[in-house]
Formats: C-alpha cells, structure tokens, sequence
C-alpha cells in the first residue's frame, strides 16, 4: 500500500533530503552543460522520442507487477501506441511471469525495479536494501537482456541512507505527483477521475495493473489526457535529455 500523504513520501521531510529533482530542473540542467537552450535539445529528438521542453508531457507508470491483468494492460498499451513505465515486484511477479517482462521490453516500455519483497527500505539495513533490489535487477538481466536504471521506493519512502545504496547500484528513484490509490477501490470511475483531476505538465501517475479496477480505466485516461492536449511517456522521456543519475530521487 501507498503513503497516503505528501508528507510520507521522503523519510525525514524535504528539508534534510538530499538529492531531489524536478523533471523540469533535470532537463534544463542537461541543454545547459550541452551548451543549448532548453528548445534547442529537442531539435536532436525522434519522432518516437517526444521533446517535453515543448510538449506537455506525462508519465504512466505501473506499479507492483507483472501479475495476472498485465497482458491484458499491455494490449490496451499498444492499441492506443503509448509506452508506459513498470515497475516490476520481484516475488510472486518477475519470477512468475517472465513471458510477460520479455513482452514489456518487446514492446518498447521501460522496466524498472519496485523491489523483491515491497519492504519499507527506510526501516532497513543497507545490505537488506540491496537484498530487496539486486534479485530484480538480476532478474530483469536476464529475462530483457538489459538490468533497470530506474526505482520506485514501497510506500515512496526514501532517505539519504537509501540514496546513497541506489547510488551504488546505479538506479535513479522515481516519485510521483498523481496517485488514484487504486488499491483503496474496484471503482473504474473513480480512478479515472482522480488521475484527471491530478494531473498537470511533467506529472508522474502512479497507477497498479493488479487492481481490479485500474486495468478498465486505463483507455479512458489516455484518450481523455490526449484531449487535453497531453503527450504519454516513459520516465525516462520525460526526463530527457537529462539522463537518470543513479541515486537522485525524481519528484515532480
């Protein structure tokens, strides 16, 4: 389950963490060392790479597969053309639906890393963060070929002590700004509002694919973002061209 409240995301309050980053500051702190104004880094973007120094983008993400309604997400995912982030739980997911992994990778999305066993990593050791975090990086090597650069801390409890192990193992930590506490409600309407109603440029919606209502609300979300004038992305776009910096939490 999710903190419930803004001021439960960082252990030990915004004051005294170190390391947060906007996805704007990310992006204009990249064009600057790159020699070129926000505007200009865009002009070097794909068109299967939106520029978000122009576009007004949003990340999807998924929290806490694959599980059972996975592949049905990943249906909806590539009818509507969007590439969403996952971050993928180890036990009872990543070992038991591989196939479904492989397809995420596949398919063009990005896979990250939601820890093992979902232990609050704040109340824990150093090596048993590590314990929490190196099965799924070991296992999404070699299901994809290609271990996560990216976390999302259980509960988005994290701390300076956290920072410094993902630091370590080369994994950035993502926050997030919208959440329909989907784990709270089989209402399909419901989360589909909560996430509009959230929902601003440079936001990160936290979503999970397991819940019974979430899967069936997610078409309604992206055809009505597109309505207003959103571009869907992975992370990893959003921040672009900053690239992840392992242990930097990211937080709209």
């Amino acid at each position: 389950m999710l903190a419930t409240g803004a001021s439960l995301l960082l252990a030990g309050g915004c004051g005294t963490l170190h390391g947060v980053k906007a996805p704007h500051d990310a992006r204009r702190a990249a064009a600057e060392e790159a020699g070129e104004t926000a505007a200009e880094s865009g002009v070097r973007k794909s068109a299967d790479s939106p520029d978000c120094t122009v576009a007004k983008c949003v990340a999807l993400t998924f929290d806490g597969g694959p599980s059972r309604p996975t592949p049905k997400l990943l249906d909806i995912l590539k009818e509507k053309k969007v590439h969403a982030t996952f971050f993928l739980q180890g036990k009872g997911h990543t070992d038991t639906y591989p196939d479904t992994v492989l397809r995420m990778s596949r398919e063009g999305h990005e896979t990250a890393n939601h820890t093992w066993s979902h232990k609050v990593l704040t109340e824990l050791s150093a090596e048993e963060i590590e314990a929490e975090m190196k099965p799924v990086q070991d296992d999404v090597r070699r299901i994809t070929g290609r271990a996560p650069v990216l976390m999302r801390p259980p509960q988005g409890r994290t701390s300076d002590d956290v920072s410094a192990v993902m630091r370590k193992l080369g994994l950035a930590q993502i926050l997030w700004s919208v959440t329909a506490k989907d784990y709270a409600t089989t209402d399909t309407a419901l989360i589909t509002r909560r996430v509009l109603d959230q929902t601003r440029r440079d936001g990160i919606i936290l979503l999970h694919d397991r819940y019974k209502g979430t899967v069936p609300a997610v078409p309604g979300i992206i055809d009505s973002l597109r309505r207003r004038g959103y571009t869907i992305v992975t992370v990893s776009q959003l921040l672009a061209p900053a690239s992840p910096e392992p242990g930097t939490i990211y937080r709209p």
